[in-house]
Formats: structure tokens, C-alpha cells, sequence
């Protein structure tokens, strides 16, 4: 018989409560911004004094997160760039250079003397003087190699990351075809995880950022107001090195030597630095860096390493008392201060001519880290806002003609019974709205497909019921009997056909990206909140009706 349970009345109301409760800031707040804090989403967008109105209206304690609009409706950036993975083949035989150098040092009585004749690029090369010492020479480079670590190497059997060859006296070191396969994989992961990790501090909600073929990077988004600003973001190196100084000058136009640079000066007109191209420490093994003051009160970056740069960091200072060390920001010299003591706890702070702003960037980029290449960007767009309007307008116009023809449609087949289908149609689009509120999901023009999609299968239950209590009234066993016998046989079809559906909103949510994913969100939360609502919300308001009304006879 037509029964509910005290408990389980209680738990429906309070699940639709929660759920109301969720999507209300949706329509508190005037617009939805790429922000999980309402508050914070509505001072982007306003007037100081609205935003103060609005914010006061909604109580603190209440949830106030929001659905985030997605690029197509917010407008926003699109890039399209390629990673320079060549450049990283020279950095990593010039950095190769050191080891190889001390390789060569106990082999001078069989090879003479030996220079860098050529650095950079695709290949390091070497001459010693003493050709017939050249078998020597190879082998003690050979011996550098290490195993790359790659899952294409592994299924080879195993290749070096080095390649040694000589001729008359000059040897070539250059990386393999397994290395730089390796390394290209390296560079495309690091640069996206660094891209990402850039975007997500300076605040952006839900960009999309993926690979695209072998050496390109997709990067698109919401509420950046131009394509030029997502590049500043994106595209600013923060290469920190600490590197020893050689001499100082005036002029950049003298020829370093082997294994030197020359540098400018960040903040000192016409001075240049010839600095030690092998850096004693690098940005790679910061662990930390924060915005801070200097003892002048003037803003900086403090900054702190990891174990093994923390190390390297104290020797040289404990080695090197009285000589200058330059501390190198994308090749520029930011200062040189004198080593006046030992340093140990690998921890300093970076001091310059900086803003407030221009410290808490810098502290930004280099907690993300490096780029550890270029980018080259061959396809960037803006997309206005307005066109996110029109998306939007278009997609209200298509739920609401949906939804009142799905509204007319069950009033007209089902009667009273097809008004309490449509009480329960309007709360399963509230509580879908809390529900992408409460992740902070986007939603995107494939997302509001989703939902109107939604509207249009919401009531399938409700169908599948109510023609089963229309037969069970055939058999004239009475209008609770019939209700009861309706919701009990009609449970099964109602859970298989959504588990199918359920099942290919996962396979394109875990498959997909960005639209898909959008679209498979809305379907697949849409298919649990109308369950819910035709199978408890639908029955608890007909059952309620049923003991007030208590009628002989009911027509569905």
C-alpha cells in the first residue's frame, strides 16, 4: 500500500532543501564567474557599490559557490603553441660539458691538451692535441652515458643517451635518437604541467590545457580579456640561476671566453657582467619562493632550496668568501652582491628594483618553475563576451521553449498527476544546478545541450510510471493499490535504461575533453537527479495528495 516512512520523508526534503540551497546563488548573483567564491566572482565584474549591495544580500553562511561559464560563454583566450623541444638539446650537452671536461682532466698525458671548439646546438665537439690518445678519449666520454629511461627505449633493448664519434683528433658528442625521443616526451609534460601550474595561481578557473600532436600545446581560457594577457602569463621564462662572475665591465661587445657569458646588468644602465656559463644552483631546485621585504622595507622574493641545492649553495659560499655572485634572471643580472660569509639552510632572498606586484609575480613564476623551452605561438583568438551572450541567450531560449512544451505535454496527457511530474522536473533542474555549483563545474555551450537534453528525458520516469498505474487501474484493484504497483514494476526499466545512459556519459567524460567532458557533466548529473526526483520527489508528492485527498477513483 501507498506508504512512506516518517525518516524517509524527512531525508527527501532535506536532500531537495540542500540542493535548492546550492543553486541558489545561480540566480542570486547577476553573472557567473570563473571563481568558486561568489563574492570574489562578483567584484570582478561591477561597480564597488554593487558589489557591496549584492554581497550584503546573501548571508556569509551560506554556500556561495557557482557554476562557471566556459570559454564559448564568457568569452575569453585561445592559443595554440609549439614547444621549441630543439632548444633543449643544446641546454642539455652544454650542460654535459662540466662532466665531460672532468673526464678529460686525468688523460692529459695521452691526449694533450683539449678545448670546447664548438657548444650549442645539436652536437658538442672537442679537439685534443694528441690525436693517437683519441681511443682513450672516447672511451672516457662513453662512460658517461647513461640508460634512457623511456618506454620506446626499454622495447628496443636498451639505449645510451649519448652518442660518441671521433675523427682527426676532434670528438662529437651529440644525444641519440632514443634521448631525444625521450627528451621531447620530457619537455612536452614539464611545459604543460608548468603552463598549467601558471594559469591556476594567478587565479583562472578551469582552463583547458592539453597536447596537441607531437610538440604543440592547446591553451584556452575563460574570463582572460585578451590573448596578449594570457601570453604575458604563459610566456614569461623565470629562469633563475646563480652563476660565479668573472669581471665586470661597460661594454657588451667583448668576446667571452670558453664557457662564459656575457649578461647585462637588470637595473644599471651599461653595465655587463662576464659571467661562468655553468650555473652553482638553479631555479629547478628551489622548493619555494615568497614575496617579502628587504631590511629597507623594499619589496623582494625570498626564496628556498632543496636538499641538494641547498648543499651546492653553501659550499660555494663557504668556498668563495669575498668573490661576487651574480643572481641571473632570464639573462639578466638582477644583482651581484659580495659573498661576505658561509650560507647555509640553502634559503636567501632577491632584491631589486621590483613593485609589490612585480615580486608576487615573480614569486608566481618561480614556485611554477621554468619553461624548459620556447614557445612559438601560431594561433591565438580572443572571444568577446558578447558572443558568450548571444551562446547564452540562445541556450535560455532553447530550455525554457523546452520545458514548457515538456510542462504542456504532461499536464495535457497525465492531468493532475502530470503537474506533480512537473513540480518534480523543476526541482531536478535546481538540484542539477547545485550539484555543478558544489564541484565548481564549467559550463559550456555542449553543457547547456546537457541540460536541456535533461529536461527532455527528466520525465521518462514519470511516463513509465504512470502508464503502468494507468494498466494496474484496469485491473480495478483500487487507486492506492494501482499507485503502489505502478511505482514497483515500473523500478526496473527505470534503472536499466539510465544505467545504459549513465554508462556513456562515463565512457565520454573519462574519454573526452573539453566540450564532451562538458556535455557528459550535465548528462550524467542529470541522470541522477531526475531519477531521484520521478522515483522519490514525484511519489512523496503524489502520496501526500493521496492522504488528503483520499479519492475513490483517480484518472492518469
Amino acid at each position: 500500500m501507498l506508504q512512506i516512512d516518517l525518516w524517509k520523508r524527512i531525508l527527501i526534503w532535506g536532500v531537495l532543501v540542500i540542493g535548492l540551497i546550492l543553486a541558489l546563488p545561480n540566480l542570486f548573483y547577476s553573472r557567473v564567474e570563473g571563481h568558486n567564491d561568489a563574492v570574489t566572482a562578483i567584484e570582478r565584474q561591477g561597480s564597488t557599490a554593487e558589489l557591496e549591495e549584492q554581497a550584503a544580500q546573501w548571508p556569509s553562511f551560506l554556500p556561495s559557490g557557482l557554476v562557471n561559464l566556459g570559454l564559448d560563454l564568457r568569452g575569453g583566450a585561445h592559443l595554440l603553441a609549439e614547444v621549441q623541444v630543439e632548444d633543449v638539446y643544446g641546454a642539455r650537452l652544454e650542460a654535459l660539458w662540466p662532466e665531460i671536461r672532468d673526464a678529460l682532466r686525468p688523460l692529459r698525458d695521452q691526449i694533450g691538451t683539449f678545448r670546447l671548439v664548438e657548444e650549442g646546438g645539436a652536437a658538442l665537439r672537442i679537439q685534443i692535441s694528441q690525436t693517437e690518445g683519441q681511443g682513450a678519449a672516447l672511451e672516457a666520454i662513453r662512460d658517461l652515458a647513461q640508460p634512457v629511461s623511456s618506454t620506446a627505449a626499454i622495447a628496443q633493448g636498451g639505449a645510451n643517451d649519448i652518442e660518441v664519434s671521433a675523427s682527426d683528433g676532434t670528438i662529437t658528442v651529440q644525444l641519440s635518437e632514443a634521448e631525444r625521443a625521450a627528451t621531447d616526451e620530457r619537455t612536452l609534460r614539464q611545459a604543460l604541467e608548468i603552463i598549467r601550474r601558471r594559469i591556476d595561481e594567478v587565479g583562472t578557473r578551469e582552463p583547458t590545457i592539453q597536447r596537441q600532436g607531437q610538440d604543440r600545446i592547446l591553451i584556452q581560457v575563460p574570463g582572460i580579456g585578451s590573448a596578449q594577457e594570457l601570453k604575458d602569463i604563459i610566456g614569461t621564462t623565470a629562469q633563475l640561476t646563480f652563476q660565479p662572475v668573472v669581471s665586470r665591465g661597460s661594454s657588451g661587445d667583448v668576446e667571452p671566453g670558453v664557457g662564459e657569458e656575457i649578461l647585462p646588468s637588470l637595473d644599471q644602465e651599461g653595465v655587463f657582467y662576464t659571467l661562468d656559463r655553468s650555473p652553482v644552483v638553479t631555479g629547478e631546485e628551489l622548493v619555494d619562493a615568497q614575496p617579502s621585504f628587504d631590511q629597507n622595507g623594499q619589496p623582494a622574493v625570498s626564496f628556498r632550496f632543496n636538499t641538494q641545492g641547498a648543499r651546492a649553495f653553501g659550499d660555494y659560499t663557504a668556498q668563495n668568501i669575498g668573490s661576487p655572485f651574480a643572481i641571473v634572471l632570464d639573462e639578466e643580472v638582477i644583482s651581484a652582491p659580495v659573498i661576505q660569509s658561509h650560507i647555509p639552510g640553502g634559503s636567501g632572498i632577491i632584491t631589486g628594483n621590483f613593485s609589490i606586484e612585480e615580486s608576487t609575480n615573480l614569486a608566481v613564476l618561480l614556485r611554477a618553475g621554468a619553461l624548459p623551452a620556447g614557445l612559438e605561438f601560431l594561433e591565438e583568438r580572443t572571444i568577446g563576451p558578447e558572443l558568450g551572450q548571444d551562446s547564452i541567450d540562445a541556450g535560455k531560449l532553447a530550455t525554457a521553449v523546452a520545458f514548457a512544451m515538456v510542462l504542456v505535454f504532461m499536464v495535457a496527457v497525465y492531468g493532475l498527476f502530470g503537474i506533480f511530474a512537473n513540480i518534480a522536473l523543476i526541482l531536478n533542474i535546481a538540484m542539477l544546478f547545485g550539484l555543478l555549483s558544489l564541484i565548481g563545474a564549467t559550463l559550456t555551450l555542449p553543457g547547456i545541450a546537457g541540460i536541456v537534453l535533461t529536461v527532455g528525458m527528466a520525465v521518462d520516469a514519470n511516463v513509465l510510471v504512470f502508464e503502468r498505474i494507468r494498466e494496474e487501474l484496469k485491473t480495478a484493484r483500487g487507486p492506492a493499490r494501482a499507485i503502489s504497483l505502478g511505482y514497483e514494476k515500473a523500478l526496473s526499466a527505470i534503472v536499466d535504461a539510465n544505467i545504459t545512459t549513465i554508462i556513456t556519459a562515463i565512457i565520454l567524460f573519462a574519454m573526452g575533453s573539453g566540450p564532451v567532458r562538458g556535455f557528459a557533466i550535465t548528462l550524467g548529473f542529470g541522470i541522477l537527479t531526475s531519477v531521484f526526483t520521478a522515483i522519490f520527489v514525484t511519489r512523496l508528492l503524489i502520496v501526500t495528495w493521496f492522504e488528503r485527498a483520499r479519492p475513490k477513483t483517480i484518472t492518469v
